[in-house]
């Protein structure tokens, strides 16, 4: 086994680690919002070592004006800025409600390409400037420190988040970096043409819980109950934003 193998072996028995610790919590328990992100971010970071990653990586993604290479930098975004985050120096400032994050959020009713959204898909770009190999190693050895520096944090504690201007839960900001690596890393997979990765159940109901909110928000409570139960008056789409 060469030493490459060994680290992406590596990185896929943490993903496989952190899912099934997830899966154990499955059913009648519900995991933490840290054991559902770390259990996302082992995952994603299995996917970035996926050779097909690399073989398309500067190929169209299955999304408008995004390469691979850029979408990949955006998936590791989700695990590079959990540290930062926790660094931020508190303001005082209490924290909002999740939904009332997305309210404000800039870039969730702007146009593709609006500033908010062109920022995103350049910042994907810089993240992933170093290649293929070496985006997927920092995201690796990223994920791995975290899993040391989350341990023990309380999910109440907050979270000021400069770039944005108000602060969060720590249990809600990773709930939002959990959203973001499942959505993505579908992208991801859809774009490079491989089985998408499947979240263990209990992992994945707090991005389902967000999204079925976030949808009810921008379509109504009628809408996501005739798209989920009623096919024959279903509106054409539920999309989260």
């Amino acid at each position: 086994m060469s030493a490459t193998d060994a680290r992406a072996t590596g990185a896929d028995a943490r993903g496989a680690s952190a899912a099934g610790a997830s899966t154990a919590g499955a059913g009648a328990t519900e995991v933490s919002a840290l054991e559902a992100y770390l259990s996302a971010a082992g995952a994603a970071v299995a996917l970035l070592r996926r050779p097909e990653v690399g073989a398309a990586w500067e190929q169209p993604s299955a999304l408008a004006e995004m390469t691979v290479a850029g979408l990949a930098g955006h998936l590791a975004y989700q695990i590079f800025s959990v540290g930062p985050a926790l660094e931020e120096p508190l303001t005082g400032e209490a924290p909002i409600p999740l939904l009332e994050h997305y309210a404000r959020a800039a870039w969730i009713d702007a146009p593709l390409d609006g500033e908010a959204n062109a920022g995103i898909r350049a910042s994907g770009e810089r993240i992933a400037a170093e290649g293929a190999q070496a985006l997927a190693e920092r995201a690796d050895a990223t994920y791995t420190e975290l899993t040391t520096r989350l341990a023990g944090r309380q999910g109440d504690s907050v979270v000021s988040l400069s770039r944005t201007g108000w602060a969060l839960a720590l249990d809600d900001f990773l709930t939002t970096r959990t959203m973001e690596l499942a959505v993505h890393m579908d992208d991801l997979a859809v774009s490079v043409k491989v089985a998408p990765p499947e979240l263990p159940e209990a992992a994945f109901a707090p991005v389902l819980d967000l999204l079925a909110r976030l949808a009810v928000r921008k379509h109504g409570q009628s809408a996501l109950l005739r798209a989920l139960t009623r096919a024959e008056r279903a509106p054409a789409a539920v999309n989260a934003f």
